[in-house]
């Protein structure tokens, strides 16, 4: 795993699950690409800020799954405030400079692989 990916998806998901607004703003580029059940596009690092406190979202990572020096897809166990029980879900994401550029929430391992694996080969025939 490389180490700058590693620790910018750490850092991620530690803002996240701390419900810190400030953490969760610097954790991503400006703008920051996201995708989930409610839409997907840019949105600003205090956007992303405020959905994480709106959302209540906590997300544990359970698997990591690399897949090029700036792309990753972890697999993770979400919850809400109105959860009983855990959802599975996964995420690609990609990050430059120590931050989360794009933060893709897809409802399973092998939607979020096999969208992090065309990223990837569209990236590298830009």
């Amino acid at each position: 795993m490389h180490s700058s990916l590693e620790a910018a998806v750490n850092e991620w998901h530690a803002s996240v699950n701390a419900d810190d607004l400030p953490r969760s703003a610097r954790a991503v580029s400006d703008p920051v690409v996201v995708l989930g059940p409610k839409g997907a596009g840019p949105i600003t690092p205090s956007q992303f800020a405020e959905w994480v406190t709106r959302s209540g979202i906590k997300l544990i990572p359970r698997s990591w799954h690399p897949i090029s020096e700036r792309l990753m897809v972890v697999e993770e166990d979400a919850t809400w405030p109105e959860s009983i029980q855990p959802t599975r879900v996964a995420t690609v994401f990609r990050a430059s400079n120590g931050k989360i550029t794009a933060a893709l929430r897809l409802p399973d391992l092998e939607a979020a692989l096999e969208l992090a694996f065309i990223c990837r080969e569209m990236a590298a025939t830009e």
